[in-house]
């Protein structure tokens, strides 16, 4: 049991990670329920303030991953539409650059950045929003950016922490 467990603690842990990134999937609370299921074990002596601390961290960057990139459009002049092509454009570059075979390499990380803020250029404009087109999806697509950014070292924290008390726990 304990290492189900374990397995499952780390699994989840990898797909917060890509949840991170990947729309769609909620890395930030899944990378948290993975510290979670230490909790499980018997026997383990983790620290119950760092989960309350890593609880409220995931919290946070939960809100604020829908938070800043409004922000970051409006500051920059945008619209709403501008929010909604950005995660459109991020969700097509996820589809379609794994379909046409580019997932790894420049253009595949390329695809994954200009997705977003070709999205949100095209919402601009579809918002008629042509002088700050431009601005207003630099400022989504930064938004974008700081709000991966967040998850990302999230979702990486977890999995160094997850990995390091799986060795001491087996060990």
């Amino acid at each position: 049991m304990e290492y189900l467990l374990i397995i499952g603690a780390l699994i989840l842990g990898l797909i917060g990670f890509i949840g991170a990134i990947l729309p769609g999937l909620p890395g930030t609370p899944l990378s948290f329920v993975s510290l979670l299921l230490f909790l499980a074990l018997p026997n383990f002596d983790g620290d119950i303030t760092f989960l309350v601390i890593m609880g409220a961290i995931a919290l946070v960057i939960t809100v604020l991953d829908y938070v800043i990139p409004i922000y970051g459009t409006k500051f920059f002049g945008g619209t709403k539409q501008g929010v909604r092509g950005s995660t459109i454009g991020l969700i097509v570059s996820v589809l379609v650059l794994p379909l046409l075979g580019i997932v790894i390499g420049p253009f595949g990380i390329i695809g994954l950045l200009l997705g977003p803020f070709l999205g949100a250029l095209i919402g601009e404009v579809i918002a008629k929003n042509q002088e700050n087109a431009f601005r207003a999806a630099l400022g989504s697509f930064v938004g974008f950016l700081l709000g991966t950014f967040m998850k990302v070292v999230y979702a990486v924290v977890v999995l160094v922490f997850i990995v390091k008390d799986a060795i001491q726990y087996l060990f």
